[in-house]
């Protein structure tokens, strides 16, 4: 299992950022390397890609407010 995290360094640690995109459904099959979610932070968005290739399994929902580092997902 691999835990999909947000990225850290992208944006300043006191702007809010919201998981606002998953462009793949739970259960679905991901490939390493492609872009899985999305994060907005100030109207510009970042990319989470997968850290593997597998089954995706999403721990947090569209909309919610993440912080650098935290494990929104894995793909198993």
């Amino acid at each position: 299992m691999s835990d999909i995290l947000v990225p850290q360094g992208q944006w300043e640690a006191d702007q809010e950022a919201a998981l606002s995109n998953w462009l793949y459904g739970d259960g679905e099959t991901v490939q390493e390397g492609v872009t899985v979610a999305e994060i907005m932070v100030e109207k510009t968005s970042f990319d989470i890609p997968a850290p593997a290739s597998g089954t995706l399994a999403i721990s947090v929902a569209e909309d919610e407010i993440v912080v650098p580092g935290q494990v929104v997902g894995s793909v198993q």
